[in-house]
């Protein structure tokens, strides 16, 4: 993956994590899982508005937008008591929102595997963010006509 991929929210995010030890990209990941931004009224307490993302073993809910001038916002709710999942979403939730739907289907699919946690969390919590990544802009092509 090189930089020239990514849209300056997530280069900045991938940046972060990788000057950082790999013990201290755990404790970077649980800063993330704190600041996961509140799913908007009209989706709270209607988990049949989102899609459930069956990659990850908690409960986690996306659900993204594209206004009328292609800007997307990524929304998603997952449990406190799984801080991994919750900063995955909330990473992806603040590097998608605000993207046009060219830049946000470009971001590469392999994002996840690049923030260098490959060693420090499962790979199967790894695959988990990367099915957040793929539903996300499965919904935005859906939502866009992209």
């Amino acid at each position: 993956m090189t930089d020239s991929a990514l849209p300056e929210k997530l280069a900045e995010i991938r940046e972060d994590f990788l000057a950082l030890a790999e013990p201290e990209r755990l404790q970077l990941l649980l800063e993330f899982s704190q600041e996961l931004p509140p799913i908007p009224v009209e989706y709270e307490g209607h988990p049949e508005l989102c899609e459930r993302v069956a990659e990850c073993q908690s409960p986690v809910y996306i659900v993204v937008d594209v206004d009328e001038d292609g800007i997307v916002a990524m929304h998603a709710t997952a449990p406190a008591e799984a801080p991994t999942t919750r900063g995955f979403a909330s990473i992806l939730a603040q590097g998608l929102t605000g993207l046009t739907v060219a830049d946000a289907l470009a971001v590469p699919d392999d994002y996840p595997q690049s923030l260098g946690l490959t060693r420090a969390v499962s790979p199967l919590r790894i695959a988990g963010m990367t099915g957040m990544l793929l539903r996300a802009k499965r919904q935005i092509q859906r939502k866009s006509g992209a």
